[in-house]
């Protein structure tokens, strides 16, 4: 297939008017709907803002590839456009980008599909055909560079195919040869046009008659798996090449690995490189010095990342099968608060199913109770599965023993969990959960640097003995005598507090609550809001269910502001986001903000300003009105458990109401392209 099959004339922007990175995608985006090749604008958007999030797609030299792959898009496309006075993408180096290549991709595509972006990604690492794709002025002229490039190396490949001997019998089964000054292809590379590394023989080696050149390895991913996989991995060849460094790339693209690495050439490497933006398979490099790098480095810094792999300057990477994990790098370290927000994550996600599923059973039993009596077998038997000898009473063990795991990797799972047990004995709450679980993986930590010295004859008692002992001892020896206490003060402070508030402080505390929910739609400033409700619900107090209403109604009302928007004010959204919106009816009842994040990126002042306001307003009325949901999760389906049902519901109707009108009548009319989806056009 060539490229110009999926880069169409019709839709390429040849003077984009965009000047912001918004704008720019949208216009993009504009180009992709009005061509049909996508069916849901919104989704797409999503999508791409979602790959945004991980790193920026502006991949400096003035060029950036926003991409996505999702079932919003009919057909494989590459929109390709050009803007004359540059547009601030955020771009690794800093600079404006000028050409733009948007890859929409749908799930499942082929090989073939898959294939052709992947050649697309290396063509762009020529700085000569970039500046030619510069001086053009037309469609014609883009699609004429494009056949003639891709043809090029299409006779390239076939006449160095030609050059090369058959394989003898040893290597037609895919194994990459051993022969001197001949590259072989496996089986796999073949598949995708990649050749294997040169290796020199033994005999050569030992005659001397050869000098063996560095080998080093890579894996090269990016979330999407699309664009920056294999840009990458051409960067990484390519200067290997000028350097004199034999290189083997393994590519975790979106239809899974390719070029695998083989355990030989693991074992045969000096150094190994691996330049990913999401999970890979590490525990094979057991013991080799390893350089991990976002994806972005291996595009910009091939030379830095390829010279330290040859000389050795990584840090040894030790698997969590092993009992121990990498090092970090110096040059790849990510922020303090990152870290601990990312750990905290770890633990909160794995705690959640245990609230939700216990707190809705223990919510069923009180309700039940109200009608049945305390001692009727069904109340009885919700509270034994939901309550503190079922479900809650995982729950802080379950949260300290994922943060250390998160921190120290599986030998700091035990010691988290115990820690977190003994601050349910302390009374210590949920911060004595958080505390337990960051204490228990550090020790783990620590431990390793005081067992580091011992001899390798002694590596396998690490994880199987030194590290549950003394991580349990240590932990459990802290919480005993120092964080046990300590957060059992704080905790009974804290509760008494909130039971001694007056009705205009505790409303106070309800906006503040109820706005947090919407200010990031699922990121730091929500997850803080709702883990603090969390940690005053799993405590004692009459004012536990009280927090989760403020949070729930806060949460609720951005998803319904929007799907009320769009239900009002028809003239002033396209048919995808009006489409969009309905949805976002189901998702706001059921307590699921993230349904308005598509709005909120595409209009973030408007969307988020007026949503803050809506849940604020929504989250001091359940305070005003003295509303308690004894229930962690859900929406309109566990209101009827609060012990005042409609007010409830009337809280979040005046806070979705007051967002919803605010955001519909701040909102500009569609302009330009977007009148394509405006009704009756």
């Amino acid at each position: 297939m060539k490229i110009t099959d999926l880069m169409l004339k019709e839709t390429m922007i040849m003077n984009l008017q965009a000047t912001t990175k918004e704008a720019a995608l949208n216009e993009l985006i504009a180009s992709l709907s009005a061509s049909g090749r996508i069916n849901d604008a919104v989704e797409f958007k999503q999508a791409i803002l979602r790959r945004e999030g991980e790193s920026s797609t502006g991949i400096g030299g003035g060029i950036a590839m926003p991409h996505a792959k999702t079932k919003a898009v009919n057909e494989a496309t590459v929109v390709f456009a050009k803007s004359a006075q540059g547009v601030d993408f955020e771009a690794l180096d800093g600079e404006p980008a000028y050409l733009f290549f948007m890859i929409a991709a749908p799930d499942g595509a082929g090989n073939t599909h898959m294939r052709t972006l992947a050649s697309l990604s290396r063509l762009l690492i020529d700085s000569d055909f970039i500046q030619q794709l510069m001086n053009t002025s037309s469609p014609e002229e883009v699609t004429r560079l494009f056949d003639e490039r891709q043809s090029a190396e299409e006779a390239a490949k076939a006449a160095k195919e030609n050059e090369k001997p058959e394989t003898d019998a040893h290597n037609a089964g895919g194994t990459p040869a051993t022969v001197a000054g001949v590259t072989q292809v496996t089986d796999t590379a073949k598949a995708v046009g990649d050749a294997v590394t040169v290796i020199s023989t033994d005999a050569d080696r030992d005659s001397g008659d050869h000098r063996e050149e560095p080998f080093v390895i890579a894996v090269t991913a990016c979330p999407t798996g699309i664009a920056h996989t294999f840009m990458a991995e051409d960067a990484l060849k390519k200067k290997a090449k000028e350097m004199g460094v034999n290189i083997r790339v393994e590519t975790n693209g979106s239809e899974g690995a390719g070029n695998v690495l083989t355990a030989e050439e693991i074992r045969r490497a000096k150094g190994v490189i691996v330049a990913a933006d999401k999970k890979v398979d590490m525990d094979r490099f057991d013991g080799k010095p390893v350089l991990q790098r976002p994806v972005s480095d291996g595009i910009r810094k091939p030379e830095e990342l390829i010279r330290k792999a040859v000389n050795g300057e990584a840090p040894i990477y030790r698997s969590a099968g092993a009992g121990g994990q990498a090092e970090a790098d110096k040059d790849g370290k990510t922020s303090v608060g990152s870290k601990i927000y990312k750990d905290l994550m770890n633990g909160v996600s794995h705690m959640l199913p245990f609230v939700v599923g216990g707190g809705i059973l223990l919510a069923l039993s009180f309700l039940f109770e109200q009608v049945l009596g305390s001692d009727h077998p069904l109340v009885t038997l919700l509270m034994a599965i939901g309550g503190g000898d079922g479900a809650f009473h995982f729950l802080i063990p379950v949260l300290a023993g994922f943060i250390a795991m998160s921190i120290g990797d599986r030998p700091a799972l035990m010691p988290g969990m115990v820690g977190g047990l003994m601050a349910v004995g302390a009374n210590a709450g949920f911060l004595g959960g958080l505390a337990a679980g960051f204490l228990a993986g550090y020790v783990v930590i620590g431990l390793r640097k005081v067992f580091a010295g011992l001899p390798k004859t002694l590596e396998g008692l690490k994880p199987i003995l030194l590290y549950p002992i003394f991580g349990l001892l240590v932990t459990g020896a802290i919480m005993h005598y120092l964080f046990g206490p300590f957060f059992s003060w704080i905790n009974e402070g804290m509760i008494n507090a909130l039971n001694n508030l007056g009705t205009g402080n505790m409303v106070l505390l309800g906006v503040l609550l109820g706005g947090m929910m919407a200010i990031d739609m699922g990121g730091p400033f929500n997850k803080a809001a709702y883990t603090f409700a969390i940690g005053v619900f799993t405590s004692s107090g009459n004012t536990n269910g009280m927090m989760m209403a403020a949070v729930m109604a806060g949460g609720m009302v951005p998803p319904l502001a929007i799907a009320l928007a769009t239900t009002l004010f028809k003239n002033k959204f396209t048919a995808q986001e009006r489409q969009s919106g309905l949805t976002n009816y189901v998702l706001g009842f059921s307590f699921i903000t993230e349904g308005a994040i598509p709005f909120a990126a595409a209009d973030p002042l408007r969307v988020l300003t007026t949503s803050i306001i809506g849940a604020g307003i929504a989250g001091g009325l359940t305070q005003w009105w003295g509303i308690n949901i004894p229930a962690p999760h859900g929406g309109i389906f566990v209101a009827a458990l609060a012990n005042h049902a409609l007010l409830f519901l009337l809280a979040v109707v005046i806070g979705a109401v007051i967002s919803g009108l605010a955001f519909g009548l701040w909102k500009r009319p569609l302009v330009g392209a977007e009148k394509l989806a405006a009704p009756g056009k």
